[in-house]
């Protein structure tokens, strides 16, 4: 995973990651070497000593890196603005081996969103992964459900895993398989 375009880090602190693939949460202390080998989505991906870790957004100052800020609505946001900002926030996803979106990628099938009296909204996702068996699976569902949950109006966020139908790569977008060389 380490290549010529990789960036070198130091850990300024120690700092909770999790091993990709196996979804491993450990804490790397401050003074571990390594390169950051993808950032996207408003997390980073470093490889240390062999093995690759995810590092979240809001802990990129223990790489010398600016944490990520919260998504935020215009004060009378319409029902498509929220909808919007949804998709994008899910576009911020990544699956960490590959530099895809999950959207683009498509592993979300469904996302319909409901409004209560009170203003609060409700997503429900329905999404997949690239393989049953990813070790990582747990986390990107989470991040989704995170990056969701902190729309301003969002209150609940459901995420569905499913595998059926089993995820192959013709379900990627057209960019997503050019970014691959799959097309």
């Amino acid at each position: 995973m380490f290549n010529h375009s990789s960036q070198p880090c130091v850990f300024d602190r120690d700092c909770a990651v999790v091993m990709i693939p196996s979804g491993d949460e450990l804490t790397l202390p401050a003074g571990t070497v390594g390169y950051i080998t993808q950032s996207l989505g408003g997390s980073f991906t470093v490889f240390v000593d062999g093995n690759l870790f995810r590092i979240a957004g809001a802990d990129a100052d223990a790489i010398g890196k600016e944490p990520v800020l919260p998504p935020t609505l215009p004060e009378n946001a319409s029902d498509d603005d929220v909808e919007k900002l949804v998709w994008s926030q899910m576009k911020t996803v990544y699956d960490p081996e590959i530099p895809v979106n999950i959207v683009d990628l498509g592993l979300v099938y469904s996302c319909e969103l409901s409004k209560a009296e009170d203003g609060q909204r409700t997503v429900s996702v329905t999404m997949t992964l690239t393989a049953p068996g990813c070790g990582m699976g747990e986390i990107i569902v989470e991040d989704v459900r995170s990056k969701i949950k902190i729309i301003p109006t969002i209150e609940q966020v459901d995420v569905e895993l499913t595998f059926e139908p089993l995820w192959n790569y013709q379900m990627m977008t057209e960019a997503a398989k050019l970014e691959t060389g799959m097309l």
